[in-house]
């Protein structure tokens, strides 16, 4: 079942510009259009992974000065230098001085190999975009200007006419391979403007303890920018008292299109199948759940309340995981125990698409070389192996009150975990590891459940992966996806280590 989502990610807004030297065009005649064309074919492929602002050729520092003003005004979130051809440093550095957006050049070859016998001084021109690269990495250098670059092949798909050499490249391994890291580039940037852009929910409090969890709201926002929303469950309460008996039948029939109903655990005597009542309740609170979220804006929740013994409070909050889980597959991410960095975590993975689940580790398969990670939280259903089943809890191991679980596991295949930790010096850090979610067996405890194999034994990957100090909890997310994470934190401005 596919949700339409409430906040969908917003895109990244891409720079892009292409150099050449002013005096090349009147000594080579159609040089200028075809570099232009280039950096159209750029842009047009771009575009399918963000909002591109293509300001065309720069070729004096004056019209660089101008490139760096536009771009600012287009409040652009990453520009993209197209080394076409041979330029000076001096007719590029002023845009990144102006504008402060992270930069990546590209050093993209339009032909695989030159026409060797018949290449004209004009021809070799417009494939020497490699011979400005060095002289732009020192200038940016010694300007204090961070940097990037990909190199290979420019991927078109036809050989323009003027053109003595087979330009058609786009299978070439050189031409995949860059056009992977370019577009991971304008995937990652959505991270930083969407974050920017965001109000994260804080309802309840972190669980008492957990001093891992705990993190200065302050230090969240000037790190991500995004706005924590300081909430009290007499706000959901609120909402809860306005849901109607068509909004709880809605969501039931959200609930059996998406989840499968247990039986009775064979193992475990708390977890049983859900009751009616349960089930009702979990529905009424999840439509409370969307409302509040609505009403509040919100891009993400951490919560955690566990209130007072047989209190209002203590019952609505046993109806959450249903509705979180909800709430995460259409684009609000809902981490548990008030861990708001994990929350980032989660919304990091979820606007690069790759799921994101509310994770930690629960056993090691010594025998199979896996590691368990899952939790009784809400799940991200849009990655599930299967169909997500509910089970009815006895009790909510470690807190308090009873309700309906998720048991689950992700899509086998690879899978990426993002750990969102907090340094002694108080900055936030990345925590990356890459894996294998493979078809082993789980329990039949209410819990979501992955069995995953890391490129090394289990214990070496947990030696390596707490000596980073990570939070206790982590986003699973699917797929290879530790070079997308890494730029995700090179554009945070955040430490980021991968195992």
């Amino acid at each position: 079942m596919a949700f339409q989502m409430i906040k969908p990610a917003k895109k990244a807004r891409i720079g892009l510009y292409t150099i050449g030297l002013q005096a090349y065009w009147s000594q080579f005649p159609g040089l200028k259009e075809r570099i232009e064309g280039y950096g159209r074919f750029l842009e047009t492929k771009m575009s399918e992974f963000g909002e591109v602002y293509n300001y065309g050729l720069v070729d004096t520092e004056t019209e660089a000065r101008k490139a760096g003003y536009w771009f600012n005004e287009k409040n652009v979130d990453l520009i993209f230098c197209h080394s076409a051809t041979y330029s000076t440093s001096s007719a590029i550095l002023p845009i990144h001085q102006i504008c402060g957006a992270p930069a990546v050049i590209l050093n993209l070859q339009p032909t695989a190999k030159i026409n060797y016998r018949h290449t004209t001084t004009g021809e070799w021109l417009a494939h020497c975009g490699a011979c400005p690269v060095p002289e732009i990495s020192n200038a940016f250098n010694r300007a204090k200007i961070p940097f990037r670059v990909v190199n290979g092949l420019l991927g078109m798909e036809e050989t323009p006419e003027i053109s003595l050499a087979n330009e058609k490249t786009s299978n070439r391994k050189e031409a995949v391979r860059a056009w992977k890291e370019i577009s991971e580039w304008i995937r990652a940037a959505a991270v930083p403007r969407t974050l920017r852009e965001s109000r994260f929910g804080f309802l309840g409090n972190t669980y008492n303890g957990m001093l891992d969890l705990y993190s200065d709201f302050t230090m969240i926002q000037a790190q991500t920018g995004l706005h924590v929303e300081v909430m009290e469950m007499g706000d959901l309460d609120a909402f809860f008292k306005e849901v109607t008996e068509t909004e709880v039948k809605q969501k039931m029939e959200e609930v059996h299109a998406m989840f499968k109903l247990s039986g009775d655990s064979q193992s475990d005597p708390i977890a049983r199948k859900p009751t009616q009542e349960q089930l009702e309740w979990s529905c009424k609170v999840a439509a409370a759940q969307e409302k509040m979220v609505k009403a509040f804006d919100l891009d993400a929740l951490a919560y955690y309340y566990h209130g007072s013994s047989g209190s209002h409070f203590e019952q609505l909050q046993s109806g959450f995981i249903v509705g979180h889980s909800l709430l995460t597959a259409k684009g609000i991410p809902c981490s548990g125990e008030g861990d708001l960095k994990t929350a980032v975590g989660m919304k990091i993975a979820d606007i690069l698409g790759t799921g994101g689940s509310f994770s930690e580790i629960m056993a090691i398969d010594y025998d199979a070389e896996t590691i368990l990670l899952g939790h009784d939280g809400p799940f991200h259903i849009a990655i599930s192996d299967g169909q997500p089943i509910l089970r009815g809890m006895g009790l909510y191991h470690g807190k308090q009150g009873t309700g309906v679980s998720v048991e689950a596991k992700v899509q086998t295949g690879p899978v990426t975990i993002l750990n969102v930790t907090q340094t002694g010096d108080g900055n936030l850090k990345l925590i990356i590891g890459e894996g294998e979610s493979i078809d082993g067996d789980i329990m039949q405890v209410g819990n979501t459940q992955t069995p995953i194999r890391f490129s090394m034994p289990p214990d070496d990957f947990m030696e390596h992966w707490f000596k980073e100090a990570p939070t206790h909890h982590c986003a699973l997310a699917i797929g290879k996806n530790a070079k997308l994470f890494q730029k995700v934190g090179e554009l945070l401005n955040m430490k980021h280590v991968t195992l």
